[in-house]
């Protein structure tokens, strides 16, 4: 069975004796979660941007489109 106390006083008995190695692994660990993290909102940007760029598309032809019938009936 596993034991979460046994394992916790383990992980701070290794960051006591040997911080740097610690730390290193706790980074090493991290760093594709960050990596990860960065090009997911990168694209995420890209997508809201895009969809803001199509939005403000179809508002400008339904202007256009409201323009011309209003030019229509004069």
């Amino acid at each position: 069975m596993f034991h979460i106390k046994a394992w916790a006083e383990y992980i701070v008995e290794w960051a006591a004796k040997d911080l740097y190695g610690f730390l290193t692994s706790v980074i090493f660990a991290l760093t594709p979660l960050f990596v990860i993290s960065a090009a997911l909102s990168w694209k995420l940007a890209n997508m809201i941007e895009a969809g803001e760029r199509e939005q403000k598309k179809k508002q400008k032809c339904q202007e256009n489109i409201a323009e011309a019938k209003q030019t229509k009936k004069d």
